[in-house]
């Protein structure tokens, strides 16, 4: 997973997977999920970011202990 911001367009892009977009869905006004033609998800773009989000948060990221049980 990468994030980019871009100061001068205001806007976090945080790419999931590499490929090309097919398509892009509108979650919000400012809130976009980009497709592969399969419908996988490769990305997501905040516009207005920082009036979205607190931009030293994307310095830091916690992984949650409960995503990784083994199953029996």
């Amino acid at each position: 997973m990468k994030v980019s911001y871009d100061k001068e367009a205001d806007a976090v892009y945080i790419e999931i997977a590499v490929g090309e977009a097919d398509g892009v869905i509108e979650v919000k006004e400012g809130v976009n999920i980009d497709l592969s033609k399969n419908g996988n998800i490769l990305g997501i773009e905040l516009l207005d970011a920082s009036k979205k989000m607190e931009l030293n948060s994307l310095l830091s990221y916690q992984i949650s202990s409960n995503l990784f049980k083994a199953t029996a």
